[in-house]
C-alpha cells in the first residue's frame, strides 16, 4: 500500500497495529527499533529488466525480514553486474565492504532482499571472515534473522543457497545455447554485426506470436552493394597466392574503407583507418560467406564449468572449437558470396614459407636465444646454406636511426661458444659433444643465450660434478671443428661471458 503522508498523523495511525483492549489491562508499549541495516541487492542486467522495479521488490523482502527489529537506513545497489562477480569487483558491495572499516559506520547489520542475487558458489563464506572481523552480522530472509556461522544448520543452508545460484546460472546457459545451436540449424540469424560484404534485411515478422505482437521482426543476411565486390577480391587475391598482409596494404593504397569504417555504427570503438592484416584473415576464415550459417566457432570457458573451480567471477576465457564441432545450417541461409570449392581452396593455402630446395630446415637452438637489448626472441633465417638469428628489435621495416645495431649470429658458431663454455665449467679433460647433443643438453637444462652484436651470456645453473663425457662420440670427431668455429666466433668481435646466476635471477 503507497500513502501519501499529509497533515493529521494519518500514514502513522495506518502502519499502527491496533492492540485488542481489555477491561483492567494496559497494553505494554511497543519495543524500540535498535538495529540499524544496510540493504543490498542487485540486478543483473539493465536493458532487460527494469532496474527499480528490481530494487523494490528486494527492499520490499528485506523490510518485512528486518520489521520487527529496526529499519534500513542505507541502500547499497549494483546494476549490469553478474552474480558470479566477486564483491570486491562489483562498485556498490566494494563500497560497502569499505564502510565497514568506518568506525561511526550508520549501520549496524547487512540485510540482502535475495540471497540468490546477491551470492554465488563460495562468495558468501569469503566475506563471512570480513563481516565477523568488524563486527556486522548478515541476516538472510531464508532465515529470517542474522546468519550464525558456526551453526550446523545455518552452514548447510549456506551451502545450498550457493550451488542453487551457481545451478541457476548453469541451466540458463544451457538452455540458451541448446536453444541456438537448433536455430542455427535451421539457418536462423543468431544476431551481431553481419560480415564484411553483407548487410540485414527484413525478413518477416517474429514466429513467436508474443513478439510478433510486440512488433518483433527477423532479419537475415543479403548481400551488400557496396562491399560484397572488394570480399569476392580478397578470396580472388588469397587464390592467387597474395599473403594477407599484401592484400590489406593494397586495399588501403587504394582507399576501399576496411569493415570498421564501412560500418561505423557498429564500431565505434575502432578507429576505421585502414585495413590490418587480422581483419583479411578474419574474411579469409569466415565460413558464412559459403551461403551456410555457422554457429559454434567459438566458445566461452567459465570457471564455475569446472568441478573443482575453488572461486567464482573470473572473467570467461575465449577458446576455438575444432571444425567438426561446429553447428551448421542444414541448407543456404542467406546468398553466397563465394562458393564451397572456393572457400576449402583457400583454407588450403598456407602462409608457410618452403625452401626453394624443398629440403627441411633445422634450427637447433630455436626457443634458446634471447636479444639481450629488447628480450625478445630473435627471428630463426637461413644464411648462405646455414642456420642463423637475427632480432630486428620489433622494427620488422625500415629500423630507425637511433636504435641499436640488430643482433646476427651464425647457429654453429653459438654451439661452438655454449659447448666450449660447458667443457670450461665441468672441468677439463672432459668430452666434447656434437651440436646436436649440445642443443639438446641446452635445452633439458633450460639454458639460455642471451646474446647482443657484443657479447654472448650462458643463463643457467651447472653443476661441476656433471659428467659430459658421451659413450660413442670421441673429441677428435668434433673438437677441431669446435677450435675452428671458436676463431671464428673470436674474429666477429663477440665475446663470451660466463654468467652462473641462473635466469630467473
Amino acid at each position: 500500500m503507497v500513502v501519501v503522508d499529509g497533515d493529521g498523523g494519518f500514514t502513522r495511525w495506518l502502519q499502527d497495529r491496533p492492540q485488542p483492549r481489555r477491561r483492567g489491562f494496559t497494553p505494554p508499549a511497543p519495543s524500540r527499533r535498535t538495529l540499524r541495516f544496510a540493504f543490498y541487492g542487485r540486478v543483473s542486467t539493465a536493458d532487460r529488466q527494469d532496474p527499480a522495479a528490481s530494487r523494490q521488490w528486494q527492499r520490499e523482502v528485506a523490510t518485512q525480514t528486518a520489521a520487527a527489529t529496526g529499519n534500513i537506513v542505507r541502500d547499497f545497489f549494483d546494476i549490469g553486474c553478474s552474480r558470479n562477480v566477486p564483491w570486491a569487483d562489483r562498485p556498490q558491495a566494494r563500497a560497502l565492504l569499505h564502510a565497514l572499516t568506518d568506525p561511526n559506520r550508520d549501520f549496524d547489520a547487512i540485510i540482502v532482499g535475495e540471497s540468490d542475487r546477491a551470492f554465488s558458489g563460495t562468495q558468501l563464506q569469503q566475506i563471512l571472515p570480513t563481516l565477523q572481523h568488524h563486527g556486522v552480522a548478515l541476516w538472510l530472509p531464508e532465515l529470517e534473522g542474522p546468519l550464525n556461522p558456526h551453526n550446523t544448520i545455518h552452514q548447510a543452508l549456506v551451502l545450498m543457497l550457493g550451488h542453487d545460484a551457481r545451478r541457476e546460472v548453469l541451466r540458463a546457459r544451457h538452455r540458451t545455447l541448446t536453444a541456438m545451436r537448433v536455430l542455427a540449424r535451421e539457418g536462423r540469424l543468431l544476431g551481431g554485426r553481419p560480415p564484411y560484404g553483407y548487410r540485414l534485411v527484413d525478413a518477416g515478422p517474429h514466429p513467436n506470436p508474443v513478439h510478433g505482437q510486440w512488433g518483433r521482426r527477423l532479419n537475415r543476411l543479403d548481400l551488400d552493394p557496396a562491399t560484397a565486390g572488394h570480399a569476392r577480391w580478397i578470396f580472388a587475391q588469397r587464390l592467387a597466392g597474395l599473403s594477407a598482409a599484401t592484400i590489406a596494404d593494397m586495399l588501403t593504397q587504394r582507399s576501399i574503407p576496411c569493415p570498421s569504417a564501412a560500418n561505423p555504427d557498429r564500431n565505434r570503438h575502432r578507429r576505421g583507418i585502414a585495413w590490418s592484416t587480422r581483419a583479411v584473415d578474419a574474411i579469409l576464415s569466415n565460413p558464412r560467406y559459403t551461403g551456410r550459417q555457422v554457429y559454434g566457432r567459438s566458445s566461452s570457458v567459465h570457471d564455475e564449468t569446472s568441478a573443482d573451480a575453488p572461486t567464482t567471477g573470473r572473467p570467461a576465457t575465449r577458446r576455438a572449437v575444432a571444425r567438426d564441432q561446429w553447428v551448421v545450417s542444414n541448407t543456404l541461409a542467406h546468398p553466397p558470396l563465394i562458393s564451397e570449392a572456393t572457400f576449402v581452396a583457400v583454407q588450403q593455402i598456407s602462409s608457410l614459407a618452403r625452401p626453394a630446395d624443398g629440403q627441411p630446415r633445422s634450427y637447433l637452438l630455436r626457443g634458446l636465444v634471447i636479444c639481450g637489448i629488447c628480450e625478445r626472441r630473435p627471428e630463426s633465417e637461413w644464411v648462405h646454406g646455414r642456420a642463423a638469428y637475427r632480432c630486428r628489435h620489433g622494427q620488422p621495416r625500415k629500423r630507425p636511426a637511433e636504435s641499436a645495431l640488430p643482433f646476427y649470429a651464425r647457429e654453429d658458431t653459438l654451439l661452438a661458444a655454449a659447448a666450449n663454455e660447458l667443457h670450461a665449467r665441468t672441468g677439463g679433460g672432459q668430452t666434447l659433444w656434437s651440436p646436436a647433443l649440445v642443443a639438446e643438453h641446452l635445452r633439458s637444462q633450460n639454458f639460455t643465450l642471451r646474446c647482443t652484436r657484443e657479447r654472448v651470456q650462458l643463463l643457467g645453473e651447472i653443476s661441476k660434478q656433471l659428467t659430459l663425457a658421451i659413450p660413442g662420440i670421441g673429441y677428435d670427431s668434433f673438437g677441431e671443428v669446435i677450435q675452428e668455429q671458436a676463431k671464428t666466433f673470436r674474429k666477429g668481435d663477440v665475446h663470451f661471458s660466463r654468467q652462473k646466476e641462473s635466469l630467473a635471477e
